[in-house]
Order: C-alpha cells, then structure tokens, then sequence
C-alpha cells in the first residue's frame, strides 16, 4: 500500500460553531455540513479551494465508529500539531493580530519557508507553513 496524501484531520471539539469559523475566518476554509446521516449540530467539514474536506469538524456528543477517551480543549496527546501549506503569509498573520491570537513564527529561509504557529479553539496547535515561490 502507498499513502498517496494526507487525506483530512478529525478534530472532536465542544465548540463546533466558534471552531467552524476560526477555521473559515483564518483560512479561507469553506464550511459544509457533514454527509447524510450526520447532523449538522454534529459535524461540519471544512473544505479547501479545491473542494477537498480536509477537516473534520465533530461535537463531543458525535458517536463515533472507533470511540476513545477525548477531552475537548486538552492539548493534542501524541499528536503535536497538524501542518497546513498555506499562502498569503501576511494575511493570516493580519487575521491572527486581529484576533489578538498567540503565535510564534519561524523563519527557515534555507528552503524558502516562513511558519506561523498558532492554536485553535481547541489547543490543537497549527502549523502553517508559506513557501516562497
């Protein structure tokens, strides 16, 4: 078997709508409900420019097929943070101060790389990552 990508990340969260549009409104991610049979109140997918729902976005009351102990705003566990490419780094760092958010950015001009690391709603830590072209 070869992985051909990353397919999305599944955050479960108790503040679906706020987390919803930190998503929408820092990255210009399109919010859609879940397909049929989950409940919008349940479970929103955020998709990228592409069409492509690379978030999960689920309530802590969602069932889940393989459930496990999840505690809502606690740090990531064994995950340390997702990585998203991203463009229009000084947009988002814009967002961000608007918001009056915590981030750290990091330079690795090496390779042509600028980062902005950021929490959401939830404590997931997000690192977004512009590359020069």
């Amino acid at each position: 078997m070869i992985v051909e990508r990353l397919d999305h990340v599944n955050i479960i969260t108790d503040k679906l709508a706020e987390t919803a549009r930190f998503y929408a409104e820092l990255l210009d991610l399109e919010q859609r409900d879940g397909p049929p049979p989950m409940k919008p109140e349940h479970v929103q997918w955020m998709h990228d420019a592409s069409g492509q729902a690379i978030l999960h976005l689920n309530s802590d009351e969602f069932p889940r097929v393989f459930d496990r102990d999840v505690q809502p705003g606690a740090e990531t566990g064994a995950i340390h943070h997702v990585a998203l490419r991203c463009a229009d780094f000084d947009e988002v760092k814009s967002r961000l101060d608007a918001r009056a958010a915590e981030y750290k950015i990091n330079d690795v001009s090496s390779i042509g790389l600028m980062q902005i690391f950021t929490a959401d709603p939830n404590n997931v830590l997000l690192e977004l990552n512009f590359f020069s072209d």
